[in-house]
């Protein structure tokens, strides 16, 4: 099974892709897609739709993993945030592969074991759990591979439920 998660930005979207070999996970790229903040918000994502669509076609994943939106303080931010996951999630539409959408807190806890773990905690355990030696070097890419991680190791359960339900 391969998954590309997304940490979605406007200014910046992590991505990473993870594959389950077995009982391993291994991570097969990661990093940001970065877009100009003087470009008009449709180029923007343009750009994005363009990075994204790319990653796609390259590792052809089982499935698109998300962090939902989370509003905090800036309604603003949130709106752009928003934007983002509606690309990532237009650009699997359009290849058939679904999206499965995981809360920060989700996240946190399916690597870390607790819902509120600091962000260089996140970055320290994503590092570990994929045998990286050193935390991938961008906070954005960390968070993706962490959301990665945890749909991949949710999966397999949710399948299990799925069939047994029937």
């Amino acid at each position: 099974m391969i998954v590309l998660g997304i940490d979605p930005g406007l200014a910046s979207t992590g991505f990473g892709v993870v594959e389950r070999r077995g009982g391993r996970l291994i991570a097969l790229d990661g990093g940001v897609v970065e877009t100009g903040p003087g470009m008009k918000v449709e180029t923007r994502l343009g750009e994005l739709h363009e990075a994204l669509s790319g990653l796609l076609r390259e590792h052809a994943p089982d499935a698109v993993a998300l962090e939902s939106l989370y509003f905090g303080q800036n309604a603003r931010s949130a709106f752009a945030v928003g934007q983002a996951r509606g690309v990532a999630m237009l650009c699997a539409g359009q290849r058939g592969i679904e999206c499965f959408s995981y809360t920060p807190q989700q996240v946190k806890g399916a690597v870390c074991g607790s819902g509120n773990a600091p962000k260089d905690q996140v970055a320290r355990m994503v590092g570990s759990l994929l045998g990286l030696g050193d935390p991938p070097s961008s906070e954005h890419a960390a968070d993706a591979l962490a959301v990665a991680i945890c749909h991949a190791n949710h999966a397999p359960l949710a399948g299990a439920l799925a069939a047994a339900a029937r």
